[in-house]
């Protein structure tokens, strides 16, 4: 069976209470935040090997906000690693409100969408970004960012459940590599279970969709993944198996028709595709495309490493 995609054009108690209460204030006041430390759960050193694992700063076009360098109390709350293990601790659930902080690893963005993951809760979900007219996004594969959802985040796409807008550009605040990434990505591979993303074929009418199915994926293929060139248009494709099933689906990712550009070459499969893109390709984004003439379409967002 075969998937391929034609993309479309356009788409308490008493006074016993009180008085503790009172006891605590004067102690609060007395002993500062500390007091109030003790309370959260303590903290686990950071050995030097997961030290190794985050990186900050980086360039960009001058529209995300990166975090100054400096050891305080601020850039050891958003380590990418602490974020992680905190998380394991604790079960949360994605905050919904306008206004609520998250902190983010990015999978791809585009001007369009950008595909995350909820680090508190390891959940993916998509953000809509206000990037500024006339510039790419300057956030890469595995940054780690803050952001802040807008007061009303629109998170009503039947499409596209997962998506949510923020109301202002991302904060870089690092980046997570070796193996607190490998596990993260391993954790979140989908099961070559079923049709991919829930429904067969290359695309399915926007009406049809009714908020239950996700709208991302990242998958492992179960054959090796190929860099199509489509002469006709001068798209990439990328083509793989999942399950039983052959698939071929539009890239949008930039990295990987660069990867085609620099080969000189209109298809590219096993080494030649690890040395045109880098690494070796382990996992691939799959998302649901907006609405295009009424009808939401499978593409592949992005070609991802082990990690």
């Amino acid at each position: 069976m075969s998937e391929h995609v034609e993309a479309g054009d356009g788409n308490g108690a008493g006074n016993a209470g009180v008085n503790e209460n009172d006891d605590a204030r004067r102690n609060e006041n007395a002993n500062g935040p500390a007091l109030r430390a003790r309370s959260a759960p303590p903290e686990e050193p950071v050995s030097g090997a997961e030290s190794e694992a985050i990186s900050g700063g980086g360039g960009g076009t001058a529209t995300s906000t990166r975090v100054p360098e400096g050891a305080g109390a601020a850039k050891r709350s958003t380590d990418p690693t602490r974020l992680l293990r905190r998380s394991a601790r604790r079960k949360e659930r994605v905050p919904t409100a306008g206004g609520s902080t998250l902190h983010l690893l990015v999978l791809s963005s585009t001007l369009e969408d950008t595909t995350v993951v909820d680090l508190a809760t390891r959940t993916v979900m998509r953000v809509r970004v206000p990037w500024p007219e006339g510039h790419e996004p300057d956030i890469s594969t595995f940054d780690v960012v803050e952001v802040t959802l807008a007061d009303d985040p629109e998170r009503d796409d039947l499409a596209q459940p997962e998506a949510t807008t923020v109301a202002d550009l991302p904060r870089h605040v690092g980046t997570l590599r070796g193996r607190h990434l490998r596990k993260l990505l391993r954790r979140l591979v989908a099961s070559p279970d079923g049709p991919l993303l829930g429904f067969p074929g290359p695309s399915a009418p926007y009406w049809e969709f009714r908020g239950f199915r996700p709208s991302v994926a990242l998958i492992e293929p179960t054959r090796r993944p190929q860099l199509i060139r489509r002469q006709a248009d001068g798209t990439t494709w990328v083509r793989f198996g999942w399950d039983r099933d052959d698939v071929w689906l539009p890239v949008e990712d930039r990295n990987a028709a660069r990867a085609l550009d620099a080969a000189r070459r209109e298809r590219l499969s096993g080494k030649s595709l690890a040395t045109a893109l880098g690494f070796e390709p382990q996992y691939l984004l799959v998302t649901v495309s907006p609405p295009r003439d009424g009808h939401c379409y499978k593409v592949c967002a992005a070609v991802l490493p082990r990690g």
